[in-house]
């Protein structure tokens, strides 16, 4: 199994101000925003740490999962939760040939903890020998810092004091 973030949080997204606030970082000086490099490192750490820990995409983003095999016959749980969407399943062969395989097919069942890719009828496709499948979906609790849930977003600035103090 190989997870493919297809793209990091935008940083305009990120919560560097926030986190300035939190830290009680001086202000209203002319050079406040001097350290927001660092401060979104540090943020970036924390929100990745967070995410390897708990399975969680904090911020909404597309991920791509490649897989080898199919952990059931008829249904597979995707590794980052939750899932909002799912846009594309194919199979491609040991040859590089890609197969779209119709949405109609398999359907996502929404989870806080363990969402899936369902099949429709009694088993998902066929993955060659050789071959793999591709899953492209979009998880995460919304695109905004705002619509992150506090608790998460607290621990999120609480892990990030903590590198930033080390």
């Amino acid at each position: 199994m190989i997870l493919v973030e297809q793209a990091d949080a935008l940083a305009s997204v990120l919560p560097v101000a926030a986190f300035r606030d939190h830290l009680r970082l001086g202000r209203g000086f002319a050079d406040d925003a001097l350290q927001d490099d660092g401060l979104e490192g540090q943020v970036r750490a924390a929100l990745s740490a967070i995410e390897a820990r708990t399975g969680k995409a904090v911020l909404q983003r597309t991920f791509v999962l490649r897989l080898s095999a199919w952990s059931g016959l008829s249904r597979e749980v995707l590794p980052m939760a939750p899932v909002v969407s799912v846009s594309d399943v194919s199979v491609v062969d040991a040859d590089g040939v890609a197969t779209v395989i119709e949405p109609s097919r398999y359907r996502l069942v929404q989870d806080t903890h363990r969402p899936c890719l369902e099949a429709m009828g009694f088993v998902l496709p066929v993955i060659p020998v050789g071959g793999f499948a591709e899953i492209t979906f979009e998880a995460g609790f919304g695109a905004e810092w705002a619509e992150v849930p506090n608790g998460l977003s607290y621990a999120v600035l609480k892990l990030a004091a903590h590198f930033y103090e080390r």
